[in-house]
């Protein structure tokens, strides 16, 4: 079950466990069985998830394991009071699926490259890679607890490569007509994203709110479950009608979407993939300035409207250096 930070005080689970030293592959067992349920080190003997059903059952069983395994060990509930705050500890979840999004990445970016090199007759011979990754994805969306930021990315390259092997590809889902018009199209809609909003939902929201619809509504719902209403339009969310499509992100979606093809637009849209999705593909100089200008909006703001209309003042600035210096 993917769970969502909140203003409420987090409930964990802690298994604190002793391995016998031998035989050495029982300590490896025991790691990757913990490794498989989503479980998180707070300390070397000391492991977390946060408490449901589902995770007390999964804790359960490795625990039933260690102590047949010659080990000890106990199994608690608990509230973080000092040492380690909630944020913190959900901050190592969202670092350890953020590992694991780039690795699905990354090999889904070679897969692309690899089809895009191939004839399309040799294309058949890398759908059981495509599918062997598909698993491995949806087994770690089961243990993203908290929505790591990775998630799209990952998701929108496997999806390109599922496509890219579907021979009716021109058959597949497309995103619903109403998200794929002209500005005048997308104006008077309720826009709706993710709580705890960085870099791409901040520039997707300024480029909205400058370029699209200036009395846009935004809302800011929870990134799993949210059944949007008539009229409405999510985005930079898993399944929204704009979003991560293959490798890009939704800012870069959402300006073929809006029909926007001024060069500073694109400038920003280079800036806001390479920290979004981390892989360096434009290296433009002005990146890890904004990256930094971004990480400080995000630390000082806990409120999203507060992060959209400080995060709007930077990239207004970004888009006059790049309309003046273009003139």
């Amino acid at each position: 079950m993917t769970m969502k930070g909140s203003e409420e005080e987090q409930r964990w689970l802690l298994l604190i466990h002793q391995l016998p030293t031998k035989p050495a592959y029982f300590r490896v067992k025991v790691w990757r069985r913990l490794q498989d349920v989503g479980a998180v080190a707070v300390k070397s003997t000391v492991y977390a998830l946060p408490a449901t059903t589902e995770t007390q059952e999964d804790f359960a069983w490795i625990l039933k394991e260690i102590v047949e395994g010659g080990g000890e060990a106990i199994l608690c509930e608990a509230h973080l009071i000092d040492g380690l705050s909630d944020a913190q500890a959900r901050s190592l979840f969202d670092t350890a699926r953020d590992d694991d999004y780039a690795s699905i990445a990354k090999e889904a970016r070679a897969l692309l490259a690899t089809l895009k090199a191939s004839a399309s007759g040799k294309k058949s011979e890398t759908r059981a890679q495509i599918i062997r990754l598909r698993k491995r994805l949806t087994q770690i969306l089961a243990i993203d607890f908290f929505e790591a930021s990775g998630r799209l990315a990952a998701e929108g390259l496997v999806a390109e490569l599922e496509a890219r092997t579907t021979e009716e590809e021109g058959m597949r889902k497309k995103k619903p007509q109403a998200a794929s018009g002209k500005r005048a199209e997308l104006k008077g809609r309720v826009w709706i994203t993710r709580k705890g909003v960085h870099v791409d939902r901040i520039a997707c929201g300024w480029l909205i709110r400058r370029f699209i619809d200036p009395d846009a509504v935004i809302r800011f719902v929870a990134g799993k479950g949210y059944i949007p209403n008539k009229g409405e339009l999510r985005f930079d969310m898993f399944e929204g009608e704009i979003t991560h499509e293959g490798d890009r992100c939704s800012f870069e979606v959402l300006l073929e979407r809006a029909g926007l093809g001024e060069p500073p637009l694109h400038a920003i849209a280079e800036i806001v993939h390479d920290i979004d999705l981390k892989d360096a593909k434009f290296a433009r100089e002005e990146t890890a300035g904004i990256a930094s200008l971004i990480a400080g909006v995000v630390a000082a703001s806990s409120g999203d409207e507060q992060r959209l209309a400080q995060g709007a003042a930077v990239f207004d600035n970004l888009y006059e250096y790049f309309r003046t210096r273009r003139g």
